[in-house]
């Protein structure tokens, strides 16, 4: 197996909240290599630090490289992808409540927005795309969540009761995103 897992949190969140402890327990011991990264300043989150943050810590990007992003996590990851050049082709990742537009609840994260991806150039690195979200999402809308996903052309994962996928919501465990990285992991 030996994959190399990176799991990227959003904002205002820790690499020890929510399901991200118990999916790199699982993923490690599946034989991975797994780390989540700890992005500065989650509360206050400024872009050029999550771009650097993902440029120091993500090593050989390849095919056996494998993404997992929450929330604001998600958007740094496409605009971290979207600089590499060449973006080498690599295994593939899931979007966990991602977002490319503004939240009008949250307009400090503008900025992460305001770059539009070359969304073409990323589906061409990866055939396993994933994208899951709430329909009962209170911090970005589920139809946010669904327009990043026909962007990416990925597969499209609604859940009726999740909320934003946080501890709060009851996600110290999240199976759901296991299975879909298990199968894609698999299918190489």
């Amino acid at each position: 197996m030996g994959k190399q897992v990176y799991i990227i949190h959003g904002y205002g969140a820790s690499p020890a909240n929510h399901w991200f402890p118990w999916l790199k327990e699982k993923l490690i011991a599946d034989g991975n290599q797994v780390s989540v990264l700890h992005m500065p300043n989650s509360s206050d989150p400024n872009k050029e630090e999550w771009l650097d943050t993902l440029t120091n810590e993500i090593k050989n990007v390849n095919n056996k490289t494998y993404f997992v992003t929450h929330s604001l996590g998600s958007i740094t990851l496409l605009n971290y992808l979207d600089q590499l050049d060449p973006l080498p082709s690599f295994g593939g990742f899931i979007i966990v409540s991602g977002f490319s537009e503004p939240l009008s609840s949250l307009p400090s994260l503008n900025p992460f927005t305001v770059t539009i991806v070359d969304y073409k150039k990323i589906i061409s690195a990866t055939n396993s795309r994933a994208v899951i979200a709430a329909k009962d999402d209170y911090i970005v809308p589920i139809q946010l969540s669904k327009n990043l996903s026909k962007q990416l052309d990925t597969s499209f994962y609604p859940v009726e009761k999740g909320g934003h996928f946080l501890e709060e919501d009851g996600f110290t465990s999240f199976p759901l995103v296991y299975d879909i990285l298990n199968n894609i992991m698999r299918n190489l």
